[in-house]
């Protein structure tokens, strides 16, 4: 075997072990599917123990040893993992609790007292709703009111990569891209907040807590002799701080390029622009740190995303699911078969993709909504508009991003599971109205981190570099202009206004679900 990168790709459902080449070819790779991928002790909760990633961690490598790999050719590992899921270590490094994730929709009711000088910050009309949403989200307020004698012994709060990364190499530390969440970080600056800052008393978190920070492309230590010969490894092996998921997903997609954006069409679907310079897209909702250190993800999101697509199959989709288990595929492939069934414009179909509400846009209050229905419409019609809802708005996230930055997409580079049909990439051009290509493997997080391994290694001398070395295209999906032009009138005389219209029934909805 070539000389490599092993690239631990730590998601929500598994975990892959993955072998990349000098040219960012996929050498091989192992998969460890979490079953279930988290646990829900209580309505809302979203939970696992460590100890699962550790050791799909330990038996994804061992697999790929026993595939015939030669792991002495190694130079380097790396990792990305889940954003915003927390671990919480006693002073020996053992999980106190499991580990909470990103998914959990928990609130603490009862927040742990602040000091007079921060309470009014909790009253002002506007950054008051996002201080006080901040602290009822933090697991950290609810442990330091629910479990205080718990919250005593927690030494170290991580996030998945920080742990994995403690295993690996003995060291609290953790890449400054991979902090996002709950925390208090400075994602200006992009690293932990000043000791004298507000959000440590906002969050009941002191600095001590806290991994040491590393840039991407630096070393988060050397792999422990004894954990390389459990993992059949070369001892003293550099690991190198990457990212989380989202952001090397984005550096492994070719995303880090002057004119481009990227789409993310994973449970959460994102659109995001790469800026050397911090600004908030959206009032007070930071900008992410990039996989590149000291650039910024100017990131627009909706919550359940292409989730959407496991809600069709699982409510509508048990034909396509019945077929896949004859043909030996997935349902998603014949699903793109309802999607070429209907003409653009799903027949004046138009679903609004708020399944999940986000924190800022769209409010808390917001629902989802399809508008237009008609007695010839069916459930591939509903499909349909589905992906095409998702696209508008991922579209409207876009317009808001160029507006703020000065941005000017000429191209798409979309990764995620649903970057995988051709079908769907081909409405997304239509829809945008620029070309949309995908990269020439579906592992661009593992990629993304393998790519900065190889700048660690001086394999090749800048990002620039790094990334024509290493990403190339898959496959380009060109817009039919006929379709845009349909897509452009419905986004802009119908998409666009659906949300003020319906603003207000989604604030009554609220109201009488709460009584």
């Amino acid at each position: 075997m070539t000389d490599a990168i092993l690239a631990i790709d730590n998601g929500t459902q598994s975990l892959r072990a993955l072998l990349f080449d000098r040219q960012g070819t996929l050498l091989d790779k192992t998969q460890i599917h979490f079953s279930p991928p988290y646990h829900t002790p209580q309505p809302g909760a979203a939970e696992m123990d460590p100890e699962v990633y550790w050791q799909a961690l330990v038996d994804s490598v061992s697999q790929l040893r026993e595939q015939g790999n030669d792991l002495s050719q190694v130079k380097a590992v790396t990792l990305t993992a889940q954003r915003t899921s927390l671990v919480f270590l006693d002073k020996e490094g053992q999980s106190l609790r499991p580990a909470v994730l990103w998914t959990d929709q928990r609130q603490c009711r009862e927040l742990p007292p602040l000091p007079w000088y921060l309470k009014p910050l909790a009253w002002l009309p506007v950054i008051g709703h996002s201080f006080n949403t901040l602290r009822r989200r933090a697991f950290s307020n609810t442990l330091a009111s629910y479990e205080p004698m718990l919250w005593q012994r927690c030494t170290k709060v991580v996030q998945v990569g920080g742990f994995l990364t403690q295993r690996l190499t003995g060291h609290y530390r953790d890449s400054t891209a991979g902090q996002v969440g709950y925390l208090p970080f400075d994602y200006k600056k992009q690293q932990w907040a000043t000791p004298n800052n507000w959000r440590w008393q906002a969050l009941s978190l002191v600095p001590e807590q806290m991994p040491e920070l590393v840039a991407p492309g630096d070393t988060l230590g050397d792999l422990r002799p004894e954990v390389a010969e459990q993992l059949g490894l070369p001892s003293g092996l550099p690991v190198v701080a990457a990212g989380g998921d989202k952001a090397c997903e984005i550096l492994g997609s070719g995303g880090h390029q002057e004119g481009v954006a990227s789409l993310s069409f994973g449970t959460t679907a994102t659109v995001n622009v790469v800026s050397p310079r911090y600004r908030e897209i959206v009032p007070l909702m930071p900008a992410y740190p990039a996989a590149v250190a000291g650039e910024y993800l100017c990131e627009v999101m909706l919550f359940r995303g292409f989730w959407m697509v496991s809600w069709f199959k699982e409510q509508f989709g048990q034909l396509e699911q019945l077929l896949a288990e004859e043909q030996n595929t997935v349902a998603e492939k014949l699903l793109d078969e309802l999607i070429n069934a209907v003409e653009p414009g799903s027949e004046g179909l138009i679903l609004q993709p708020y399944w999940g509400a986000g924190v800022r846009q769209p409010g808390p209050e917001a629902r989802g909504s399809i508008i237009g229905f008609s007695d010839h419409h069916t459930r591939a019609h509903l499909y349909r508009a589905i992906i095409e809802g998702l696209g508008y708005g991922l579209k409207e996230g876009l317009e808001r991003v160029e507006k703020r930055t000065g941005a000017h997409t000429q191209l798409l580079r979309v990764s995620g599971g649903g970057a995988q049909s051709d079908a769907i990439l081909q409405l997304t051009a239509d829809l945008f109205g620029v070309p949309v290509e995908r990269a020439h493997t579906t592992e661009t997080s593992g990629l993304g981190a393998a790519l900065c391994a190889a700048l660690h290694l001086n394999w090749y001398p800048d990002v620039t570099q790094a990334t024509q070395g290493m990403v190339r295209v898959g496959k380009r999906f060109e817009p039919n202009p006929l379709h845009h032009q349909r897509y452009r009138t419905l986004y802009k005389e119908v998409y666009l206004n659906l949300y003020g219209r319906l603003q207000p029934l989604y604030h009554r909805l609220a109201q009488l679900s709460r009584r």
